[in-house]
């Protein structure tokens, strides 16, 4: 099995453990020649696109050591009859870690802990500055799949007042009762001009990119919070930078961005209104060990040449991808 990069380390341990023995190298991404042979190979942060997939001789399938395939050319892969599978949230349980990264994002910038150990260790004023409460304020979560209900649910402790916007309106209704109510996208701008903190947990689509741009920044409250928790490419980059720049007062916490990894340098890292992590919401013990276990099925089931489980392209691959291994 191949990385495609050096991201997200803790992946090859937990994998050592659930499936001994399994050979494990990091892909060379010199571009001198064909890699050695590889059955598996996980892009974590890399693009995969046709060029990278005739690099790897003895190529499979393409597993993310999570959800996201955005960057995985799935067209050229079942062209060569590669399977591509992930893992999704509520599979590895990783939509109840990044509901409770939202939820501490949401409290860090309300109280404004980023400004509270430096004051300290400064010799500032105790007592200050004052922080806002998140009980009885107002929410938007923006999609209700795996993380926007696991969020809804902590949400609903802390006595805000709770609406969602979702492209299945009537469909979510009824599964979320702490949920004031549930809106359609085209509502979406009234949601944004009434709620104190917003909530990003929408998928990437054409549709949703840029969901969020220099319009729907001007509707947001004053004070209000953003929290993206779904892909970078929700927000338009150029519309944030500006928005903060233009001493808006808005607070931000951000987990995925643009291109990751984020240059360093990135006008938006050090902003003391921004709360940068490194696409971590979704990595913990629990979400990891998850993970791992999803992998140890996929060798499993590529030992007993059983149907791959989590394959987004399955039915296509499917008829010539044990044919060819025997012919």
């Amino acid at each position: 099995m191949l990385f495609a990069g050096p991201e997200f380390p803790a992946a090859r341990g937990h994998l050592a453990v659930v499936v001994p023995g399994i050979q494990m190298a990091d892909l060379d991404r010199s571009g001198a020649g064909v890699a050695k042979g590889a059955e598996v190979l996980v892009p974590l942060m890399a693009p995969v696109d046709a060029a990278l997939l005739d690099t790897v001789s003895g190529l499979r399938v393409v597993q993310q050591w999570g959800a996201g395939l955005e960057g995985v050319d799935i067209a050229a892969a079942t062209e060569r009859g590669i399977a591509v599978g992930n893992v999704t949230s509520l599979e590895s349980g990783s939509a109840d870690s990044v509901a409770e990264w939202c939820v501490m994002a949401a409290l860090a910038l309300s109280r404004r802990l980023g400004q509270l150990d430096p004051a300290m260790r400064a010799g500032s004023t105790w007592g200050a500055p004052i922080g806002r409460a998140l009980t009885g304020k107002s929410a938007a979560i923006i999609g209700l799949g795996g993380i926007g209900r696991a969020l809804a649910a902590r949400l609903s402790a802390f006595s805000m007042e709770l609406a969602a916007v979702t492209a299945h309106p009537q469909r979510s209704r009824s599964m979320l009762p702490g949920l004031r109510e549930v809106y359609g996208p085209a509502a979406l701008a009234g949601v944004l001009r009434t709620s104190d903190f917003v909530f990003l947990c929408l998928p990437l689509t054409p549709e949703t990119r840029g969901i969020i741009g220099a319009p729907e920044l001007q509707l947001l409250r004053e004070e209000a919070c953003l929290v993206n928790a779904g892909r970078g490419a929700l927000v338009d980059e150029e519309a944030l930078v500006a928005a903060l720049a233009s001493g808006r007062r808005l607070t931000v916490a951000l987990d995925v961005y643009w291109r990751e990894p984020l240059e360093p340098d990135h006008a938006l890292l050090g902003h003391p209104q921004v709360l940068a992590t490194p696409h971590i919401a979704g990595i913990t013990d629990d979400a990891y060990e998850a993970i791992a276990l999803r992998f140890a099925d996929l060798f499993h089931r590529l030992e007993g040449r059983l149907p791959l489980g989590h394959c987004v392209n399955w039915a296509e691959v499917a008829p010539r991808f044990y044919a060819e291994r025997t012919a």
